[in-house]
């Protein structure tokens, strides 16, 4: 969860520490700190505070001394409160360190090198840094190499040595780490976003290879002394793109990016007129010759996979399970080497889908990563990796990251329909003439937002509110109320409209806000009728309907014309028109729309 940079070079390491941590605070912002080395004195300064980036920044202004070398963190709290004390980095003699990650038997060595009366912290992160000091004796290898024989967990550890002046350690299991080197010097961070703008290749550190940046270069062992080899890849987005620009926030921002990126991730993928998936290297005999499809996902990513179950039912004719990868383990789920295996992320690191996965291949099943990160530890755990083009997004709540999911998958399945011979020719041209309407669409939904920012404001004292609709608009609600939930809190729940007399509509009462969305032909009437079920109860209704489909005589709160697709196709205007309500429901509450409460982008810990 937590964010951690380290940089070595010729330039000023405070300014250079804050800009990284403020691009990084999407993986927690419940405190930051950073540590600082002066080559020349040897002297250390350490500043740090429970709040945002922006508060230690405030701190750091009377710092006058220059250094050249330093690391920081910002942090999402596992162990221990959010305060002072809790707040990396942490100090044990010669030792300064940051971790991302959890030290599951961060108690037993506290026993073992009976540590208790030295901690000044609650955090597993500052055993580790007395432990390490604990092993110290001039040597940092060594006294690595010593103390992750006892860890136990997932960690990213970023160390300075007090007496090893310009010289950054970093080793790390499960949890990133990546490295680039510029004529400036070298940095380090747990994102490729952070690396700066100068970046143009950089490194992901192998587990449990011991990593040295130097400010000319960067060095990797292994743990027994031997050098490793640094395998480099190329940035393939500007990381410019990761500022807000005009914008008030990120979340805006990648909402009106979204006709761009999806037009990226479907540039490569279609060729004279039909989907080709060569660029990403998954061969037709694998799309063929599965008999079972599965998606292991967490949260948004999860909800793609939803999406994609329905296309998958309907054009392969196909059962496809969508598991909770924090679950999957546990339900003794049906994989063998006949089932295909689809993990979905944006970071390609989520701990949950990246356990799923190695469960899953060991039982032989093939695996397609569709992630957004190159070298991602999903990303180089599966067999096949489909990358989407979102870029860089910031924002703590997924927007571009799940349409390029979205289209991803559609081309996916599209291709598996085609080699499995449930596709001809003609179908393929009519299936990609919907797709690639897909980017218009979504910008005709852009082009339209100050209605929706109406509808928004209906809805900003609402401490309840639901969702209703049936297929794939069910599929798309799951995420729309997770928008709504993450950036709003307005407790938000999706419900298959069919349920409502199943219990849900006891919750129903006066005003009562109901979002529903119609865009499928063969539900509409139905759809209308549940619709008409909450309103006799007092329900205050949205309505979201496919342009061109009648109404019933009915009052609505709001209604918003979605522009017309085929109808397994509606999910692109639909999510955006969901997005942008969560957003200005968020906006006009004042809150903090890219950093809701409680929340990280990145889940790195189980």
């Amino acid at each position: 969860m937590c964010g951690i940079v380290g940089y070595t070079g010729r330039e000023s390491v405070t300014n250079q520490l804050l800009d990284s941590l403020e691009l990084l605070e999407y993986r927690g912002y419940d405190s930051a700190g950073i540590a600082t080395l002066n080559g020349e004195t040897g002297k250390v300064k350490l500043r740090k505070c429970a709040g945002r980036v922006n508060d230690l920044r405030k701190l750091c202004k009377k710092d006058k001394k220059i250094s050249t070398c330093g690391i920081g963190h910002t942090r999402w709290a596992t162990h221990g409160g959010v305060s002072d004390e809790n707040a990396h980095p942490h100090r044990n003699g010669d030792v300064l360190l940051v971790h991302n990650g959890i030290i599951e038997n961060y108690e037993e060595l506290k026993d073992h090198f009976m540590l208790h009366k030295e901690l000044k912290s609650q955090t597993d992160t500052e055993v580790v840094a007395a432990v390490l000091n604990r092993f110290y004796q001039g040597d940092p290898h060594e006294a690595i190499r010593k103390t992750v024989k006892y860890l136990r967990g997932t960690f990213a550890l970023v160390i300075m040595f007090k007496d090893q002046p310009d010289v950054i350690y970093a080793i790390r299991n499960v949890s990133p780490i990546v490295a680039a080197c510029n004529e400036n010097g070298s940095v380090l961070a747990s994102d490729v976003v952070a690396l700066g703008a100068s970046a143009k290749k950089y490194l992901v550190v192998p587990e449990y290879v011991i990593m040295e940046l130097h400010k000319e270069e960067i060095k990797l062992f292994h743990l027994d002394g031997e050098p490793c080899e640094a395998d480099y890849m190329e940035i393939d987005w500007d990381t410019t793109r990761s500022g807000k620009g005009s914008y008030p926030f990120y979340m805006e921002k990648e909402i009106m990016e979204q006709p761009d990126a999806i037009k990226a991730s479907m540039e490569s993928r279609i060729v004279d007129g039909m989907i080709d998936l060569s660029a990403d290297g998954v061969p037709d005999e694998v799309l063929k010759g599965c008999e079972r499809i599965c998606v292991v996902a967490c949260g948004t990513a999860m909800h793609a996979g939803l999406v994609a179950k329905v296309l998958v039912q309907s054009k392969l004719n196909m059962h496809m399970a969508v598991e909770y990868a924090s679950e999957f383990m546990y339900g003794d789920p049906v994989i063998d080497d006949k089932t295909l295996v689809l993990a979905i992320s944006q970071s390609g690191e989520t701990i949950d889908t990246l356990e799923a996965l190695k469960y899953a291949r060991k039982k032989g099943a093939k695996s397609i990563a569709v992630i957004n990160v190159k070298g991602s530890s999903i990303a180089r755990e599966s067999d096949y990796v489909m990358y989407t083009a979102a870029g860089p997004e910031i924002a703590v709540a997924s927007t571009k990251a799940y349409t390029t999911q979205l289209i991803t998958l559609f081309l996916l399945i599209g291709r598996m329909a085609k080699v499995r011979g449930l596709l001809d020719d003609a179908a393929e041209k009519e299936y990609l003439e919907n797709l690639v309407q897909a980017p218009d669409k979504m910008q005709q939904v852009l082009d339209q937002r100050q209605d929706i920012h109406k509808i928004a404001r209906q809805m900003l004292d609402a401490k309840d509110a639901f969702m209703i609709g049936r297929g794939l608009d069910y599929s798309i609600l799951l995420e729309g109320a997770l928008k709504l939930k993450e950036v709003s809190y307005i407790h938000t729940e999706a419900y298959a409209s069919g349920e409502l007399k199943h219990g849900t509509i006891a919750l129903i009462t006066e005003n009562t806000p109901v979002v529903a969305t119609v865009t499928q032909t063969k539900l509409k009437d139905k759809e209308l009728s549940n619709i008409r079920e909450v309103q006799s109860r007092g329900a205050s209704v949205v309505l979201m309907v496919k342009d061109g489909f009648e109404l019933a005589d009915a009052e609505y709160a709001d209604v918003f014309t979605l522009p017309a697709m085929a109808d397994e196709f509606m999910v692109f205007p639909a999510s955006v028109a969901l997005q942008l309500l969560a957003y200005y429901v968020s906006m006009d509450k004042g809150l903090d729309v890219d950093k809701p409460r409680n929340l990280a982008k990145v889940v790195t810990v189980e």
